[in-house]
């Protein structure tokens, strides 16, 4: 850790970075450029707005919103004024929206106008839930509603409080206060908000950092969304800790991250495999210069063997490296360092980061459930007993629900989702494994595995398969290379093929909608 941090806060932070790197580009949003020393000023505004609209330390503030300068700034801002931040899934229906802020009884929401056709405000008004906590709302475009607020009025109303106010507060903020709540993506449930403090948002990422090798300079497209972990804290907070340029993505669209790659000069570009896969097979690649890109950060269940190859070769890329995190552990676990043999990258998500202890509850080089210990692990469940003594042991250890084999080094392989194994005539069979031998057949671009009823094995897999553009594969030519490549236990019945698979914002496949799916 940057020995000037000293695991403090988010406001220190943002006054730190905006004072070392002055007038280095901070944020590039289309036509807007901002300095760091003006997304200080801007984050302080914001932070004045907080205190007047009456947010006071440990009042939850939330945003629902796509990743934008305003966003940065609003989120930041209501942190620095001493508000714990609760960002929303851009994803969520007005209802799910609205469960999380009921939840959290969120005193504030900043929330974007209409994006990808769809009102946010029009569809939390939809929800018919009752907010009683729910005392503003601040529409982050330049009209609103009669009965909420636009940014600029917003901004306008923070005028009467000086800086010294602002700084005061910021300057009472404890490093073990929460910083964040981080709802989980509720793939299989309902959301539960994992509370994360300020000094283990800082360590870890200023961690992360160090082991991805982002230097002052760097210039990162910022595709992860916001509300997730991997945008937010290995996105924003972590430019921060080093001085580099961020250049926000709101939809992905490999399109737009090409243009975006040429015309920034964008050497960072972490995010799930699909994101580089779709970048690797665009037929209009060549077209773009993506010569500055350097640093790829990527991490799965499944990360193709194929993947980290190619964008060595191909992109000649220096540096490629794979990681695991869930929410509840501050979005970080493991990680691989640079210098490691390429088929640890490509097989492992690293090893335990520094001050952290990674097992797994099986014997050695067998899969078992994955537990961690550390700094990183969150306080808990917001106001979820419950479902904290559940997650977290008396000694301290995390259940992640995640199935993982260490190998002799150290190095974790995350082979599924508890609740996604399923028994093959009294075999384990873990989908994340089968779909990582599939990924291996030269048609197949995707591909999700379920278990699904049979009535003299019990369950069997059945695959959802994407083909790679003109192929002609067939399901009995999937399923007879199977047999050839795994034991037989493991080789799916069923295949069915699909223009692609459903995932959440974060990237994960929604087996959930599969299984529904399945059933129908």
């Amino acid at each position: 850790m940057r020995g000037d941090l000293e695991w403090g806060t988010i406001p220190k932070l943002v006054r730190s970075a905006a004072g070392r790197y002055g007038q280095r580009e901070a944020v590039v949003d289309g036509r807007t450029r901002v300095s760091y020393a003006e997304l200080g000023e801007r984050v302080e505004r914001a932070a004045a707005g907080c205190m007047a609209s009456g947010i006071e330390p440990g009042d939850r503030v939330a945003i629902w919103a796509p990743n934008t300068l305003d966003w940065i700034v609003s989120a930041l801002g209501a942190v620095t004024a001493g508000a714990v931040l609760v960002p929303l899934n851009t994803r969520f229906k007005g209802t799910e929206a609205a469960y999380v802020l009921q939840r959290s009884r969120a005193r504030l929401l900043f929330v974007t106008g209409t994006f990808l056709g769809t009102s946010y405000v029009a569809s939390l008004r939809r929800a018919e839930v009752d907010l009683p906590h729910l005392e503003q709302v601040v529409v982050l475009a330049d009209s609103a509603p009669e009965d909420f607020r636009t940014w600029k009025d917003f901004l306008a109303g923070g005028d009467a409080v000086t800086s010294a106010e602002v700084r005061t507060r910021a300057d009472s903020i404890d490093s073990s206060a929460p910083s964040d709540i981080i709802f989980t993506s509720g793939t299989t449930g309902r959301p539960k908000g994992a509370v994360i403090t300020h000094a283990q948002t800082l360590r870890c990422y200023d961690v992360w950092s160090e082991l991805a090798g982002l230097r002052e300079g760097d210039r990162y497209l910022i595709v992860n969304p916001f509300f997730h972990t991997f945008g937010y804290k290995a996105g924003i907070i972590a430019c921060l800790t080093r001085g580099a340029t961020m250049v926000p993505q709101p939809v992905f669209n490999v399109d737009t991250v090409l243009a975006n790659i040429a015309s920034e000069r964008i050497s960072v570009l972490p995010g799930p495999p699909t994101l580089h896969q779709s970048l690797l097979d665009h037929p209009a690649r060549d077209q773009h210069d993506l010569s500055a890109l350097r640093l790829v950060v990527t991490g799965a269940a499944v990360v193709p063997l194929r993947l980290v190859e190619r964008l060595r070769s191909e992109l000649r890329i220096a540096t490629v490296l794979t990681a695991y995190g869930l929410s509840e552990a501050s979005g970080i676990v493991t990680m691989c360092r640079r210098g490691d043999a390429p088929e640890t990258i490509a097989t492992t998500s690293g090893r335990a980061i520094p001050g952290t202890e990674v097992r797994v509850s099986a014997a050695a080089g067998q899969p078992g459930e994955v537990l961690v210990r550390g700094h990183h692990v969150m306080r808990g469940y917001f106001e979820d007993p419950e479902e904290t003594a559940q997650a977290i042991t008396e000694d301290g250890w995390l259940r992640t629900g995640d199935v993982g084999v260490l190998d002799e080094g150290g190095n974790l392989r995350i082979t599924d989702r508890i609740k996604d194994m399923f028994i093959v005539g009294g075999f384990n069979a873990y989908p994340a494994e089968i779909e990582q031998l599939l990924g291996l057949h030269p048609d197949v671009a995707d591909v999700a595995v379920i278990g699904v009823p049979d009535p003299r094995l019990g369950e069997v897999g059945k695959a959802y398969a994407v083909r790679h553009r003109g192929s002609t594969l067939t399901a009995d030519d999937l399923i007879a290379w199977s047999r050839r490549e795994m034991a037989n236990y493991k080789v799916p019945r069923e295949v069915e093929f699909v223009s692609e698979l459903p995932r959440n914002a974060s990237g994960k496949v929604l087996k959930t909608e599969l299984r529904s799916r399945q059933r129908a």
